[in-house]
């Protein structure tokens, strides 16, 4: 039995996915200043490894990857259990 038919009774419930692009620190000031349409730089680009989380837990690696101007991430592998 595969994990998605071991889970059927659950798996239409929604689980909040978080994936961290990137940090940057900001001064209160440069916050203030936001506003509609503002763009914050990232160090980060396309092809870069980062981290997928599952209710803050680590669950996979994915690359950002850039397909006809949408931004999206590939899973390339699962977290091992701790």
């Amino acid at each position: 039995m595969t994990p998605l038919e071991q889970a059927a009774h659950i798996a239409d419930v929604p689980i909040e996915v978080d994936v961290q692009l990137d940090q940057r620190w900001m001064k209160l000031r440069e916050i203030l200043e936001l506003e509609e349409g503002s763009i914050l730089e990232m160090k980060r680009s396309a092809g870069e490894n980062i981290d997928i989380y599952v209710g803050s837990r680590l669950l996979a690696f994915g690359e950002i990857v850039i397909i006809e101007n949408i931004m999206g991430v590939r899973i390339t592998d699962f977290a091992t259990e701790n």
